[in-house]
């Protein structure tokens, strides 16, 4: 299982590096989604000093490694012998080995089963190091052209319908752009779902087979992905769904002045103005004039808080 006796060493180009000794911890190896250029030199030099490496799938890993020239035997680590297999890593990272845990594509943990790993190493107070690199959902997110200053990823969706409207419910009023991983063959049904659930306005992209020599990102509102999906021959490899937040509802006018007089009360009138308007989506110019209207208004004795 360890490979100790694998040479410990990659191939960047025709230069072949010897890869320097590990410390004991459990390391998260993220790997390319698609692209095998994508790596880092970090990640390969991980690979090929680790006593243990740990994959999701090792066909998809040798393909890698072997572009690598990293000759070293792997272990299979999945949701399916995950049960079996973490004890033994575990026992192995107490034992003082390091292991390097990779998935089939991008970073350890999303949408797979390493957390359970990652929390019983934390546990046991085995060392965790993140080794980073590709991620689908951020490549997406990105190149989608959606608001990036928030953002929720909300893996895969119920394969049930019922289960699949529930859930999008409850991500509906989510003030972030919201990203999915879906199967090709039920994007037409999720948009649809989408676009019944969130609305049809809403922006949207759809990023498929990113990074690789086909790779396409469509951008448009739910409602015209979702027809254009509809009628489109299923789409071929993975998908990454993004949705931009909802549209803000605009506050009524008295909510507002009452925002600006509650914070005037703690606050110079700039300032919040200023802090209203990052709560609001207002101008922070129109909302100094309003309170400072609210303010006038006060003393004279018409308007105001309502005293007097």
């Amino acid at each position: 299982m360890t490979g100790e006796s694998a040479k410990r060493s990659y191939v960047v180009g025709q230069t072949e590096i010897a890869a320097r000794p590990l410390e004991p911890a459990l390391y998260l190896v993220a790997t390319p989604i698609g692209n095998l250029a994508d790596i880092t030199l970090r990640a390969l030099e991980t690979l090929a000093a680790a006593d243990i490496v740990a994959c999701e799938d090792t066909r998809v890993s040798r393909v890698l490694l072997d572009r690598y020239g990293i000759r070293r035997r792997t272990t299979a680590y999945h949701e399916h012998n995950a049960g079996e297999a973490g004890p033994k890593l575990i026992a192995a990272l107490l034992a003082g080995q390091s292991v390097a845990l990779s998935s089939d594509a991008g970073t350890p943990l999303i949408s797979d089963p390493g957390y359970r790993l990652v929390g019983e190493a934390l546990d046991r107070g085995i060392r965790v190091v993140p080794i980073p690199g590709p991620s689908a959902p951020l490549a997406a997110l990105t190149a989608s052209g959606l608001p990036s200053d928030a953002f929720l990823f909300a893996g895969f969706l119920p394969v049930k319908t019922g289960q699949r409207l529930t859930r999008l419910e409850a991500l509906k009023a989510v003030p972030a752009t919201l990203i999915f991983f879906e199967s090709p063959r039920r994007l037409a049904e999720t948009l649809s779902a989408m676009v019944e659930v969130l609305g049809g306005a809403r922006k949207a992209a759809i990023g498929r087979e990113l990074t690789k020599t086909f790779e396409e990102m469509r951008t448009d509102t739910l409602q015209s992905l979702a027809s254009h999906y509809a009628g489109a021959d299923t789409p071929k490899g993975e998908i990454v769904i993004c949705v931009g937040p909802a549209d803000a509802v605009a506050d009524e006018p008295e909510d507002i002045d009452r925002l600006l007089l509650s914070l005037a009360a703690e606050m110079p009138a700039s300032k919040a103005a200023a802090e209203a308007a990052k709560m609001t989506g207002g101008q922070k110019q129109a909302l100094y004039r309003r309170l400072l209207d609210l303010k006038n208004a006060g003393r004279d004795g018409t308007g105001g808080d309502g005293d007097g």
